[in-house]
């Protein structure tokens, strides 16, 4: 079993398009954050979204590069880290918006942050689907705040720093990696093969 994993986030554009992409890596045993990457993918952020003004393009850490190039490096970051699980918050959103990476393993934060089972800051009074799930108010700045108690939190929609939130639930939440299991997306049969992968990103 490898000893990291990365929480990643996206942003799409208002063509729905992938205008930016955070990934952390951290240590599964500590859950701390080991190193992390930013990337603004170009053009597609000229077109604009609803969070383009958290995209912060003139910052030192923020990779601008297409698409190709920046699933390309991710990619090889990943594997030499040896990390193949992939988190995220709704992890079905940045899957979908990903397909390219079909081949990690992609675990939902959600599906335990969101469940009174998993997830004991969920107050008494909260409404609760018979699943255990909140009935609203599972967002990231929801759960953030009712896990930290610092109602001054709030989400930033950049990327990277969506990803280290997303990270700081998942130490929140207390739980070991394999715990986690559950909330693997289905494993369904994938339109993007291997071979199609090693094309696109031009992996040897």
């Amino acid at each position: 079993m490898t000893d990291k994993f990365a929480v990643i986030d996206t942003e799409t554009n208002w063509n729905d398009e992938v205008m930016s992409i955070g990934i952390v890596i951290a240590d599964t045993e500590t859950m701390k954050k080991t190193d992390s990457k930013y990337y603004i993918i170009d053009p597609e952020y000229r077109v604009g979204g609803m969070f383009s003004s958290e995209l912060k393009t003139t910052e030192k850490e923020a990779h601008i590069t297409g698409r190709k190039q920046a699933l390309k490096e991710i990619s090889r970051w990943l594997d030499s880290c040896q990390v193949r699980k992939l988190f995220a918050y709704n992890a079905s959103f940045d899957k979908k918006h990903l397909p390219e990476y079909s081949e990690y393993e992609w675990y939902d934060i959600m599906r335990l942050a969101a469940y009174r089972q998993y997830n004991a800051a969920i107050p008494e009074s909260a409404e609760c689907c018979k699943t255990g799930r909140l009935k609203w108010g599972y967002g990231v700045e929801d759960i953030l705040i009712m896990l930290s108690e610092d109602r001054r939190y709030r989400e930033t929609h950049n990327a990277v720093s969506d990803a280290e939130d997303e990270l700081k639930i998942m130490q929140l939440l207390g739980h070991e990696i394999a715990q986690y299991d559950i909330a693997l997306l289905s494993l369904k049969k994938e339109s993007v093969t291997k071979q199609y992968r090693k094309k696109q990103l031009h992996i040897d």
